[in-house]
């Protein structure tokens, strides 16, 4: 018997994500079924490009999960209008990465599956400051309000209690209840999904933990996050200092590393394993992940794109 199917929204136009799909596809078969939503055109493209051939089955939104098949390629098509005016292209393309993520939202609602990737996108050009994130833009679609980013390795993982804050909002942003809030569902999440209760060191928000002002955060409001969080049999502990948990001996005592800001965590993870993790969305009614790493125009149609995040993301949904 299938497994549920795979939604996956390539994302925009200008990435890499044709090219590493295809670079895994030809090497590893899912058991889930894979249904891109996308354009048929522009996959055809893609496919001829970089020298992929596979059979195109195309479907609609109100396919049934029993005749899909995971053999070939499930598509539903996404069509984009395509304009010569430079000035125009960017709010084409937008429309058409709007429409995409839309089908996808309306399957997840059916719940015909529970199970949705997404490629890289341009967050400055596509959200146009109207969201954080692509976090939180599926969020508020799905209304949603405590939900969480983490950064998930097998050997280690990471969450930053704000996302992508700027750097002088961050101190405004902490609060007792919100860093309590992101220990409970960093907590559920793995208990539910891992099946075991994880060790999570919280981070300070300032250097070594210390303050010259008079309002120390690291004393005032994250030690009593994590008391509460250990009266309610969270394995939580800290804070700690940012320049030494990731330090081999350290970071070995934890699942998970919760940090105050985005990139206070995700810089020594990334360093640490590179492409080797992916981006979930905790707190969402279904499983949300992405490539940990952007779209790379730069990178485009050069074929030296490295797929292991996609990997590892695929390789999650598939054990659901």
């Amino acid at each position: 018997m299938l497994r549920n199917p795979i939604l996956i929204v390539p994302g925009q136009l200008d990435s890499i994500f044709f090219e590493i799909l295809f670079k895994i596809l030809k090497k590893k078969k899912f058991l889930s079924p894979l249904i891109l939503i996308c354009s048929s055109d522009n996959f055809k493209m893609n496919a001829k490009r970089f020298n992929f051939s596979s059979n195109i089955r195309l479907i609609n939104s109100k396919f049934n999960n029993n005749n899909l098949n995971n053999k070939v390629f499930n598509l539903i098509d996404i069509k984009i209008d395509i304009n010569k005016n430079k000035t125009n292209q960017t709010k084409y393309h937008n429309q058409y990465i709007k429409d995409c993520l839309e089908t996808a939202f309306k399957i997840l609602k059916s719940k015909k599956t529970n199970k949705f990737l997404n490629g890289p996108i341009n967050k400055k050009r596509f959200l146009n400051k109207k969201f954080l994130g692509m976090t939180e833009l599926i969020s508020k679609r799905f209304n949603k309000k405590n939900i969480g980013m983490l950064i998930y390795n097998k050997n280690l993982s990471v969450s930053p209690v704000t996302t992508h804050l700027p750097v002088k909002l961050i101190a405004k942003k902490i609060s007792k209840e919100l860093v309590y809030k992101k220990l409970v569902l960093i907590n559920n999440f793995f208990k539910k999904n891992f099946r075991f209760t994880p060790r999570i060191g919280v981070l300070g928000l300032n250097p070594h933990c210390e303050s010259i002002l008079s309002f120390n955060e690291d004393e005032k409001i994250i030690p009593l996050a994590i008391k509460l969080a250990k009266k309610n049999n969270i394995l939580a502990s800290g804070p700690y200092s940012a320049d030494t948990i990731f330090l081999k001996q350290n970071r070995n005592n934890f699942d998970v590393i919760l940090g105050m800001y985005h990139d206070q965590v995700l810089t020594p993870l990334k360093t640490l394993y590179e492409y080797d993790a992916i981006n979930i969305t905790m707190g969402l009614p279904f499983l949300r992940v992405s490539p940990d790493h952007g779209p790379n125009e730069k990178m485009v149609n050069k074929n030296l794109s490295n797929p292991t995040s996609l990997i590892k993301a695929l390789e999650f949904l598939d054990k659901y």
